[in-house]
């Protein structure tokens, strides 16, 4: 029997990554219940077994409560390695040189191997290379296609298979390494929802990725690569979604460029109405804390004013002592700021302008319309998603209900700003459309007897990508006892 939840008391959606400390199904419902909206499988750790069983209690909820849940699938993509140490590690001391080769002898304080052929053709004298997220820093003195000659700028203990990032060449990596497609296939055989795309450079690097999916999951573009600022917008132009993956991202950039370059991505992506994720260290603290840093909330703070669909809990949800307090809290944040009265000023400073379609135009003018007439929900039928997407980016303020006959269509709404998705039989009409949506809005809670609701959907029902109507209904209130189903 599925459960009328109402929708959420915020707009902006919380991402909470499962692991070791949450994977059980009653942790999962612990993190739904305290404000997880979305789930993400991080292909990075753990085995495709232990990630089909999480995935199987993900969806076990899902039929429990009633509710679509949503499922992203992080892929771990290109992440360049340095070789073993004979004895582990190696001191590499500031000034002196250091070699990277082909040489898969384990390595020692003069050399190591690095076993990523293409690097030996890409770098150039006067590259950086960063060792060990940044804890290491070597400048390339000469290159050859066998061996890397540097000197070390910035010193330090390194260790075996420890993380290279090489911030100032684009790298010619395939977007997808084998484990990577391996892991696709997997994810979209599970029935997941959304796959997200790591080390993204190039809008070519998505195009790939779009061919492989074949439209069997939406796709999240991660930026955490200089060189994917560089064509945003192209990328997005392909991507479903974008992710501000600011780990990597302020591994390659000097720290004080990530925060303006986090909100030169979120503005782009809502400009372009794509969703847009803020992720990485946002709670940090609580991995060990039961209780963040101000810094912390602040930063969470401003992601939520700038007008980001949603954040992410990285290991403070995964591996983090605090897992289900470290969602609390999140949903705590957002809450107290989305009751600040600046707050609708704040999230509207990006301008958002419609694009030239009937779809668009219908959807910034269901907005004004709910201001005008102090409207209470706006409620969209949709197949692919697509005018809830729409509504969605114009930031409105009153709740969303999307009614959908497709489970995926509801599943993926998971990570769209204030939506509300519902799956529910279609209609063939425009009277049933009309009842249905009363109907659907009581029951869910976003209106009452005598409240205004904006309707929309497309003519012919059915018709993805077809939103041509826009309809405003008086709610009575006994819609629900004279209409004894849906």
């Amino acid at each position: 029997m599925a459960q009328f939840m109402a929708p959420r008391s915020r707009k902006v959606r919380i991402l909470a990554t499962l692991g070791p400390a949450s994977r059980t199904p009653e942790m999962i419902e612990r993190l739904y219940r305290a404000g997880a909206d979305a789930f993400r499988v991080n292909m990075s750790h753990g085995a495709q077994a232990d990630h089909a069983q999480t995935i199987e209690h993900i969806r076990a909820l899902e039929k429990s409560l009633g509710r679509p849940t949503t499922i992203l699938v992080d892929l771990q993509g290109p992440k360049l390695r340095v070789g073993s140490f004979a004895e582990g590690r190696a001191m590499l001391e500031t000034g002196r040189t250091f070699v990277l080769d082909r040489d898969k002898a384990p390595g020692d304080t003069t050399r190591v191997c690095l076993p990523h052929r293409e690097l030996f053709g890409a770098l150039t004298e006067g590259s950086r290379l960063l060792l060990d997220d940044g804890k290491l820093v070597l400048r390339v003195a000469q290159a050859s296609p066998d061996r890397i000659e540097t000197r070390v700028e910035v010193g330090g203990v390194l260790s075996d298979k420890k993380g290279l990032n090489v911030p100032d060449v684009v790298v010619p990596l395939a977007a997808l390494t084998d484990k990577d497609r391996s892991d696709l296939a997997f994810a979209l055989d599970q029935g997941v929802d959304w796959v997200a795309l790591s080390f993204v450079q190039r809008p070519e690097d998505v195009a790939e990725a779009r061919r492989l999916i074949g439209g069997r999951a939406a796709l999240l573009a991660k930026i955490e690569k200089p060189a994917a600022i560089e064509r945003l917008d192209g990328i997005l132009e392909l991507a479903d979604a974008v992710m501000v993956a600011r780990g990597d991202l302020g591994v390659e950039l000097p720290p004080f460029e990530v925060p303006p370059l986090q909100k030169r991505i979120v503005e782009t992506a809502r400009r372009m109405g794509r969703p847009v994720v803020v992720a990485t260290q946002m709670l940090e603290s609580m991995i060990k804390s039961p209780s963040p840093t101000r810094a912390e909330v602040s930063d969470v703070a401003t992601a939520i004013y700038d007008g980001a669909d949603a954040v992410m809990l990285s290991a403070e949800s995964a591996a983090g002592d605090w897992p289900e307090q470290s969602v609390a809290m999140m949903d705590s944040i957002a809450n107290a700021v989305e009751r600040d009265p600046g707050y609708a000023a704040r999230v509207h400073f990006t301008e958002t302008r419609p694009d030239p379609t009937t779809a668009d135009a219908l959807a910034e003018a269901a907005g004004a319309i709910a201001n005008t007439i102090s409207a209470r929900a706006i409620v969209c039928f949709t197949m692919s998603g697509s005018t809830a997407r729409r509504v969605a980016r114009e930031r409105p303020a009153v709740p969303l209900l999307m009614l959908t006959p497709k489970l995926e269509t509801a599943r993926r709404a998971g990570l769209l700003w204030g939506v509300h998705a519902v799956r529910t039989k279609d209609v063939t009409s425009f009277e049933e459309m009309v009842a249905k949506s009363k109907r659907m809005a009581l029951r869910h809670g976003v209106a009452r007897a005598g409240d205004s609701a904006i309707i929309m959907a497309g003519v012919p029902f059915g018709t993805p990508g077809s939103t041509n109507v826009i309809h405003v209904a008086r709610i009575v209130g006994d819609e629900l006892k004279r209409h004894g189903g849906e």
